[in-house]
């Protein structure tokens, strides 16, 4: 899965098309992501003890990652992932438009 944590991304399809949003959480194993501010639903609770108020709670729910697309940090355009690794054995994510290494989240894939 190529969008992470963090992760600045643009819905490309779906009823909350063209929106713009962080990704609170990745779900890899369903392949879905959380997307800030995209996506809400209200979910109601009811009262956990006696004398207490039932509430509805508005939260974001998970969207197939095939209709989000990653935005680079620095040509600021919509764009798929590539790889690669650099001489000290670690991997990094690289824009397929420009180049440049995306570092919305930095993470160091330790040596083998």
């Amino acid at each position: 899965m190529n969008i992470k944590k963090g992760d600045q991304v643009i819905i490309i399809a779906g009823n909350y098309k063209d929106k713009k949003g962080k990704v609170l959480k990745a779900i890899p194993s369903k392949g879905k992501v959380v997307v800030e501010k995209v996506a809400i639903i209200k979910k109601h609770l009811r009262p956990k003890a006696q004398g207490q108020k039932g509430q509805i709670v508005e939260k974001e729910r998970p969207i197939d990652i095939s209709n989000v697309e990653l935005i680079c940090p620095k040509c600021l355009k919509k764009t798929r992932v590539a790889y690669i690794f650099t001489k000290d054995n670690t991997k990094k994510r690289v824009c397929k438009k420009c180049n440049k290494e995306i570092w919305w989240l930095k993470k160091n894939i330790k040596k083998k």
